[in-house]
């Protein structure tokens, strides 16, 4: 596996850094000629089933009518995206933009990824409308963002849904690689150039020093970091048997929050057959810190439900997270805040269906989160932002 190192100064510089050998094994990286390395299909495609107008006409205010007066916290909710489904959206580090992903009413469509403005507006195409993408994030100087896709590999073309027949499963694309485009949506580099690993997930430190992402590079499903200026560092943060993934640093980049399954006994047998198929059955997922090093990792949640998206309030001292464990069923997802010593659990929204991938602005103002309310068609999930009161 090759990675990728960016420099941020007025001029920015991609360097490719390859590490020599195998990946899992070792940990020294070795510069060579700066070369990205990245192979598109042609024709053009536009995997995403957009209809710009309809999806993306600018923010509007949630009708008066849709408010729960059990949602306390949320103030002046203002809907970003209508129709199709769009999903895991973050602010930029100067909060004037938020990276997401989304996608088209159709069934043959699957995710690309977009930029746009707080106001819903200047919407743009970063991907390369090839293949499936997922987890995009800006750069600290606005002028980049990283995301997975699989634009390389099959053909171009959607990748295929995992088989639910057997329940909710999350599909693990070992075509799955990390790229870094410019907002023109020019390709500029990447983290990772493999067609073996699941890598995805990436985040960076509010601190503008580390990347943490997630990759089964070496046979599990773990959260690896390493070092945004490429000065040599790549660490293993998670050894545990069980799936790792949704990684987020706190404000002050000394924590990472994260989302774990630990199987056990037949449940783990069925993990890793299932982890040979590039499937991952979510059923069973909790929140966990660390330490940014990967030390000192605590358990937060024990519902044995579906936690997920979890990410720190910029207090330090609190999470926010998705999970389903009010309802029997598991199929409805609401917004929670914890501690971080499992204390103080707080429902935070009621609406039915499924409220997701929450973000706090740094001064812990706003909140932009992904919700079911107001849906042009049953499941339809959008983008919304809120003033957050405490």
């Amino acid at each position: 596996m090759k990675f990728l190192s960016t420099v941020f100064l007025l001029a920015i510089a991609l360097p490719l850094f390859a590490q020599t050998g195998d990946t899992a094994k070792n940990k020294t990286y070795t510069l060579i000629k700066p070369k990205i390395t990245v192979s598109i299909p042609k024709p053009k495609m536009d995997n995403s089933g957009v209809d710009l107008a309809k999806q993306f006409p600018g923010a509007k205010a949630l009708p008066a009518n849709l408010y729960d007066p059990r949602e306390k916290h949320l103030k002046n909710i203002k809907q970003l995206t209508f129709e199709g489904e769009n999903a895991e959206a973050y602010f930029s580090f100067d909060e004037k933009h938020l990276s997401f992903q989304a996608r088209g009413n159709k069934p043959t469509s699957c995710d690309q990824i977009y930029m746009m403005t707080l106001d819903g507006k200047n919407v743009k195409l970063i991907s390369t409308g090839y293949g499936r993408t997922t987890c995009a994030y800006f750069y600290p100087d606005g002028e980049h963002i990283l995301y997975a896709s699989t634009h390389e590999h099959y053909g171009g073309a959607c990748p295929p849904e995992a088989d639910r027949s057997k329940g909710y499963a999350w599909s693990l694309y070992k075509g799955f690689d990390i790229h870094i485009a410019d907002t023109t949506g020019t390709i500029v580099g990447r983290l990772t150039l493999d067609s073996t690993f699941y890598d995805a997930e990436a985040t960076i430190s509010p601190k503008g020093d580390h990347i943490v992402f997630t990759s089964t590079m070496d046979g599990d499903v773990d959260l690896y970091s390493l070092s945004i200026d490429g000065k040599n560092e790549f660490t293993r943060l998670t050894n545990e048997p069980g799936y790792d993934g949704g990684a987020f640093y706190s404000l002050d980049g000394k924590k990472i929050v994260y989302r774990a399954s630990r199987p056990k006994g037949k449940d783990l047998e069925e993990y890793k057959k299932l982890l040979k198929e590039g499937i991952v059955h979510p059923t069973s997922l909790e929140i966990y810190v660390m330490d940014a090093d990967g030390k000192n990792k605590i358990q937060v949640t024990s519902n044995g439900k579906a936690n997920f998206a979890p990410f720190f309030h910029p207090d330090g001292k609190r999470i926010i997270f998705s999970s389903n464990m009010d309802d029997p069923k598991g199929r409805e997802f609401d917004l929670y805040m914890i501690g971080t010593d499992s204390k103080n659990l707080e429902r935070i929204t009621y609406t039915g269906g499924f409220d997701g991938f929450p973000m706090f602005t740094r001064d812990g103002k706003k909140l932009v989160f992904c919700s079911n309310r107001n849906p042009s068609h049953p499941g339809n999930t959008n983008i919304f932002v809120a003033e957050w009161a405490e």
